[in-house]
């Protein structure tokens, strides 16, 4: 399996013709640095998120880099609603790249074991909501015989977080989903590969109070994934040392694994 540790910003995968790119979750953090990273005058970006204001203020200044922007607010755990939009802006706009990035935290705000109620929250959204988003996609482009999907996963997928069990459940379901419908879409023409950041400096990241070894701006999050979906690289995964570190976990003793994993504990600030 190959691993992307790019640092650099690559050069857009919207050169020549006009492409579509789709970010859900972009009204922050990684989602709106994506969004400002791909704009340009050869774009259209289509942008999903729940924060009306925030939304308009990252489609203006991607608007402002010559991009033209359309935006959704649509919930992810719309099934129907989310299919219907896709393949609407698919017959406008051929879909080129969808990054699928919406999601939310889980885990409990006292540090408490989290309820069933906010872990099933957590699997609507994470999971439903990026299957949501990804399978309509993979129909629509596998017809064409051309696009991309990124699915949006994180390093708790290979060293699960013990404060945020349902967040590390479905960002390993998301790795395990994307890697095998990787193999599966390559002969169509398909390209689907899976995102797994460390600790990036956003408002989402900003709700875990705790240790965050190795925090990257989400500007340099955004240029790195980037750089690895322009390689295609399957597994886009940064920073590099943390990253070899939460692969490698996987093969220890649990005993050694849950040892190295006693400092990453945390809790969520009250009030989201």
């Amino acid at each position: 399996m190959s691993t992307s540790t790019e640092t650099a910003s690559s050069p857009s995968p919207t050169d020549g013709p006009r492409r579509t790119a789709v970010v859900t979750g972009a009204s922050s953090g990684i989602g709106a640095a994506l969004a400002r990273h791909y704009a340009a005058p050869a774009v259209t970006l289509v942008l999903h998120g729940r924060d009306a204001a925030r939304l308009d203020a990252v489609a203006e200044s991607c608007r402002a880099r010559g991009a033209t922007v359309e935006t959704e607010r649509l919930d992810v755990r719309d099934r129907a609603g989310i299919a219907a939009w896709l393949g609407a802006t698919h017959a406008a706009h051929p879909l080129d790249l969808v990054v699928v990035n919406a999601a939310i935290n889980g885990g409990d705000p006292g540090g408490d074991v989290e309820t069933a109620a906010m872990a099933f929250e957590t699997v609507a959204v994470n999971l439903d909501g990026a299957l949501n988003v990804a399978l309509p996609c993979v129909d629509l482009m596998r017809a064409r015989g051309a696009g991309q999907i990124a699915l949006v996963s994180s390093l708790a997928a290979f060293a699960p977080l013990p404060d945020a069990p349902a967040y590390s459940g479905t960002k390993a379901a998301l790795l395990a989903h994307g890697l095998a419908l990787r193999e599966k879409l390559k002969p169509h023409g398909v390209k689907v590969n899976v995102v797994t950041p460390g600790y990036v400096r956003t408002a989402m990241g900003g709700e875990y109070q705790g240790w965050r070894p190795m925090e990257i701006e989400a500007a340099d999050a955004a240029a790195r994934i980037a750089r690895g979906l322009a390689r295609d690289r399957d597994i886009v995964a940064f920073p590099w040392i943390i990253a070899a570190l939460a692969r490698g976990s996987a093969l220890l003793p649990e005993s050694l694994r849950r040892l190295g994993m006693s400092g990453f504990k945390f809790k969520i600030r009250t009030g989201r």
